[in-house]
């Protein structure tokens, strides 16, 4: 585990924050506190919060926030709505039109994902190369999966649940099974495969076939947004500065806060997430290349909408406006912080 970060390097990182940053993010007197409730453990997909955290971004936009991590029994969504988290994590798309079939007052303010991380993981001896060739293998789908993007699957590229087997976690039943595939996320799941079994397996990510859900949405209430613009609109460009420096540049102190956190991972985790989302442009593709991280659009949200109720996912009567606003987001925050290619 690494150490906690020292007092000193604090203050450099906040030095040099303040030559970084516009003259708005100059940190005031007084911080604002916030709480900040992930969707899961410490972990490199939320690298760039624990980045904004680590480096003094937060502090130089005049924020002093706490990072509550998610887990397997946490529910932060319901610490957000009783008023004990001021943001979380939303994972996709269908969490937030969710929140709305359900009259959850919560509303999300940023995509920090374009890309949904969501992938099929094949044997290299099962010659997958596109997403058709996934139909004739055995598929692993958790029960989470089934009611959602399997059901994408089924209705625009005409996959059947007969192929389909539980995913637990496990790895096993697929590691036995040569002609089978497991779902997985391409920043996680590949790198275990590779080190238990020793062998690179092949990867196919459902963004790149018209799965075109945002992900890992910066979520906050209703109210706050209302009452409290200037502070979401701090935390949210704090955020997006966050992700261009864990991305782009020294994610040291980052990845020491995750890993004091999550003693679980490592730096080979850790580096490889970093890598396959760059690879893979997970957080800076598409409209983020214009508008900066974070980015998001009606035309997207709605072709989304559409093609889950196509699926049969969400109820057409549903007001999938409701689960998201532009105001905080497409100000090109940070665009001079991406390295020039």
């Amino acid at each position: 585990m690494q150490p906690a970060l020292s007092l000193r390097a604090l203050t450099a990182a906040g030095l040099l924050m303040s030559v970084l940053m516009p003259a708005r993010a100059q940190t005031p007197q007084k911080l604002d506190k916030v709480t900040f409730g992930t969707n899961w453990l410490a972990e490199g997909e939320q690298g760039g919060f624990f980045q904004a955290l680590a480096d003094g971004t937060y502090k130089a936009y005049g924020l002093d926030v706490t990072i509550v991590p998610g887990g397997p029994n946490v529910n932060n969504r319901i610490l957000l709505v009783s008023k004990k988290l001021d943001f979380d994590i939303a994972a996709n798309n269908l969490q937030s039109l969710d929140a709305v079939a359900n009259k959850v007052p919560v509303v999300a303010v940023a995509a920090m994902f374009q890309k949904d991380p969501q992938v099929f993981i094949a044997h290299p001896e099962s010659r997958v190369k596109t997403l058709d060739d996934l139909k004739p293998l055995t598929l692993f789908v958790s029960k989470e999966g089934m009611p959602t993007y399997f059901q994408w699957l089924k209705s625009e590229h005409g996959f059947s649940e007969d192929r389909v087997k539980p995913y637990t976690s496990n790895a096993l039943p697929f590691l036995a099974n040569r002609n089978s595939a497991m779902q997985g996320y391409v920043t996680s799941e590949p790198f275990a495969i590779e080190q238990k079994a020793k062998f690179k397996p092949t990867v196919i990510l459902l963004a790149d076939y018209g799965f075109n859900a945002y992900s890992t949405f910066i979520e906050t209430r209703a109210d706050l947004v209302e009452d409290k613009p200037d502070l979401v609109q701090r935390f949210v460009d704090a955020s997006i500065i966050g992700w261009y420096h864990y991305l782009y540049g020294d994610n040291k102190a980052g990845n020491a806060l995750i890993k004091k956190m999550n003693p679980d991972m490592t730096d080979a985790i850790l580096d490889y997430s970093v890598a396959r989302m760059k690879e893979y442009g997970i957080v800076d593709s598409g409209d983020t290349l214009k508008n900066g991280i974070g980015a998001m659009s009606d035309a997207r949200m709605e072709d989304f909408f559409s093609t889950m109720v196509h699926a049969g996912v969400v109820k057409r009567e549903v007001d999938f406006r409701k689960a998201y606003t532009l105001r905080f987001v497409n100000k090109g925050v940070g665009l001079d912080l991406r390295p020039a290619k």
